[in-house]
């Protein structure tokens, strides 16, 4: 269903009276549609589908004749919603610009779950499939290669089907409360090693607690591999 709108209307040169020359409904939703549809033919090189809807700008909308071509642009991200805004811009002599609600579907393949998955469990092949689904539904990303996912942990349970995002999964542990680590002290190019006892768990690129088993100091340091600490000298 297309909706009426009367978009917001910025920076905007005074209306034109009937004996000027005008930009008017028609030429924005034209401008739109073409923006999107060369959107959607990049996506098609990609391998995926886009779907869109520019809307209907009121036709009472009547702004100043513009002397240059339209500029189209994203105002938001249409990778994270499927409603982001476009913003039609005149650069002419009288310029104005205006933000236009369109409605944009990017359809491909993504990662889903083949099983219900329980909190805790660490993903394996057979725990996701490939499935289609509109990849700018969700404002928090969605994992689309399987490379991504596998290894990592199950947040909170999902169902089957349920498409996996960034949020659902988290990076196993690299180092347990307990286990013994190589603790690097590095300083450009200079560096020391020694043997120290993580005082927690930590995933890599967390910072974690660890005891010099040498000098029973205690310091953080950043987990960079399993097993392995650093600290900044």
């Amino acid at each position: 269903m297309r909706t009426t709108i009367l978009p917001v209307i910025l920076l905007m040169s005074v209306l034109s009276t009937p004996s000027q020359a005008q930009t008017s409904a028609e030429q924005i939703e034209a401008a739109t549609s073409r923006f999107l549809a060369e959107f959607a033919q990049a996506r098609a090189a990609e391998g995926l589908r886009v779907t869109f809807d520019p809307g209907q700008v009121d036709s009472r909308v009547a702004l100043a004749s513009c002397t240059s071509p339209l500029a189209v642009e994203f105002t938001g991200d249409p990778w994270k919603s499927t409603h982001p805004s476009v913003q039609v811009a005149c650069e002419g002599k009288r310029p104005w610009r205006m933000f236009v609600p369109v409605s944009v579907s990017i359809h491909g393949p993504a990662l889903v779950a083949a099983r219900p998955l329980n909190r805790g469990e660490p993903i394996t092949g057979n725990a996701v499939a490939t499935d289609t689904v509109v990849l700018n539904a969700s404002r928090r990303g969605i994992i689309r290669e399987t490379s991504q996912a596998l290894g990592m942990i199950v947040r909170r349970p999902v169902n089957t089907g349920s498409v996996l995002t960034p949020d659902l999964l988290e990076a196993p542990d690299a180092v347990s409360r307990g286990d013994h680590v190589i603790i690097t002290a590095r300083s450009g190019s200079f560096t020391v090693q020694s043997r120290g006892k993580a005082l927690a768990d930590a995933a890599v690129g967390e910072q974690v607690l660890v005891e010099n088993l040498a000098s029973s100091r205690t310091v953080k340091g950043n987990v960079v591999a399993p097993g392995q600490v650093e600290i900044p000298m």
